[in-house]
């Protein structure tokens, strides 16, 4: 019974995670209608100036903030000068769809050769700022400690905070009225390119604080040829497509559902099975439920 739970647990914490890179890609699809492979590389990199945060100031809320305002900057960095001059270039609607998505997995390369050119074998340390041994629960330590609360508390923070920033504020009205309209948006007075910076930007924090919990979870320590972001970005897009690429709540619902099902699998079945079962659920999902758990055919949800 306790090993259920406890698989449950682990299953739910590291399907949070998830759910942060899901967010960030969902964000960036929301306000451009792009999929943003590069995320796991600019997830990276901010982890990298928040273990160098923690070097310098030796505190973990210091550095967590700091990280999400450099995965902002890294991310409005890209969109401007690089995603917003290919949009401008590209002729055709088949272009417009698929030159991003080239770009950005392209961008995905170039950031990890920087960073593997600046930081050569060097790791940076992101222990976690809490106890990570669980709790003592009827004799039995449970797979729920202080550090695994804290995680799934920023995760609820964030959905709470983005998808009311999404359904009452101008900002997120603009945001979906530049990805839908963007002319009609121009001439209602909506400035796009600088809006749609702006929900990259979001979408750089949000994928920075997926990194920067994914390392205090995982290993502690962030390399440049982590394999960690590698999977944090695979299962991030499988669990956005399981929610349904278009919804917030979808995207947490999809990471934790994605979450659970790995932490099952992981110890029910086996470890070399999990990788290869996500991608089979995204093809069921693809198949079965193409909108997602939460979207709707024709309309679009928080």
């Amino acid at each position: 019974m306790f090993e259920f739970i406890n698989t449950l647990l682990i299953g739910i914490t590291a399907g949070s995670i998830y759910s942060l890179m899901a967010i960030s890609i969902v964000l960036v699809w929301r306000s451009t209608r792009v999929i943003n492979f590069a995320a796991g590389g600019l997830a990276l990199a901010s982890s990298f100036v928040g273990a160098a945060v923690l070097e310098k100031t030796g505190s973990f809320w210091i550095a967590l903030p700091l990280a999400m305002v450099a995965g902002a900057v890294f991310s409005a960095f890209i969109e401007f000068f690089f995603l917003r001059p290919l949009l401008k270039r590209s002729g055709d609607k088949g272009a417009e769809i698929f030159l991003p998505i080239i770009a950005t997995l392209g961008l995905l390369g170039i950031i990890k050769t920087i960073l593997s050119y600046i930081y050569g074998e060097r790791i940076g340390s992101l222990p976690p700022p809490l106890s990570d041994k669980g709790f003592i629960v009827s004799g039995e330590s449970i797979a729920l400690s202080p550090m695994r609360i804290l995680i799934l508390g920023i995760v609820l923070l964030l959905m709470i905070s983005l998808t009311l920033i999404f359904q009452r504020t101008n900002l997120g009205l603009s945001l979906r009225a530049s990805s839908f309209a963007p002319e009609i948006s121009r001439l209602a007075g909506i400035r796009v390119d600088l809006i749609r910076t702006v929900g990259w930007a979001i979408s750089g924090a949000a994928g920075a604080t997926a990194g920067i919990l994914q390392t205090t979870n995982g290993s502690g320590s962030v390399a440049p040829e982590s394999f960690e972001f590698s999977l944090l970005l695979v299962f991030g897009f499988v669990a956005a497509v399981i929610g349904g690429i278009e919804s917030l709540v979808g995207a947490v619902l999809g990471g934790l559902t994605l979450g659970i099902i790995l932490a099952i699998i992981l110890m029910y079945v086996g470890g070399s099975l999990v990788f290869i079962a996500a991608f089979l659920i995204l093809i069921l999902i693809l198949l079965l439920r193409p909108q997602g758990i939460i979207g709707a055919k024709g309309g679009r949800r928080a």
